[in-house]
């Protein structure tokens, strides 16, 4: 049975807690000023991380007693072994979440870390398409849409950070009760070229998850 409890937008959060305390220790002359920060720290990390078991609440409290930078490292260290993997997906699963896509070319993922995805998501420079699959209630999901690069930095709409974007472009497939053959709807936001420069960002799923139901039709 996995111990695994974390998930990757969790852990970058946790990861900018740990380093807003340790700027605190390195800045702050008042203890008071970091003992608030301290428990503020310990305070979001354990709302990120729902808890189940007394070993991984402990894990997390750990937070509340790091006071060096070598302990920071270790507290941050000590949390992998309970990152979840994004699953892994075959061939013919990629294939079945894109079945209108004849000749699917996805990256090489052999030297992937799955425990720092939140989404996988590449571009097909040929065809101007980007594909992202995430993980919406339980359940893998995918969908493409037009890849448009903008040659600049913005601002992310998943991860929130200034980063090199492209307008990525993609159909809703709900439709209006009524709606002629032809409706046709489209959505669009600026995100992050690099999907593993986006996962290593991500603190908070809310929008994504929003964005997938809007193009999916989920409720």
């Amino acid at each position: 049975m996995s111990n695994t409890f974390i998930r990757n937008h969790q852990y970058n959060l946790i990861k900018k807690q740990v380093s807003l305390l340790q700027n605190a220790y390195n800045t702050a002359n008042n203890q008071k000023v970091i003992q608030s920060v301290r428990e503020q720290a310990q305070v979001t990390v354990l709302e990120t991380c729902p808890v189940t078991n007394e070993q991984q609440l402990q894990s997390l409290n750990a937070i509340s007693t790091i006071n060096s930078t070598t302990e920071f490292q270790s507290y941050l260290n000590s949390l992998e072994p309970y990152v979840e993997e994004f699953p892994k997906l075959t061939d013919i699963q990629l294939k079945k979440l894109f079945p209108k896509i004849k000749k699917l070319k996805t990256p090489n993922w052999a030297e992937l870390d799955y425990r720092y995805v939140t989404y996988l998501g590449w571009t097909d420079i040929a065809t101007n398409k980007m594909f992202l699959i995430y993980r919406l209630d339980n359940q893998i999901v995918g969908i493409e849409g037009r890849f448009t690069p903008t040659h600049k930095k913005g601002v992310c709409f998943l991860c929130n950070k200034h980063e090199k974007v492209a307008l990525f472009t993609s159909v809703i497939k709900a439709k209006p009760a009524k709606a002629s053959p032809d409706y046709y709807k489209a959505m669009g936001n600026y995100m992050c070229v690099n999907s593993n420069t986006c996962n290593h960002n991500i603190t908070n799923v809310t929008v994504l998850d929003k964005f997938f139901r809007d193009v999916l039709g989920k409720l």
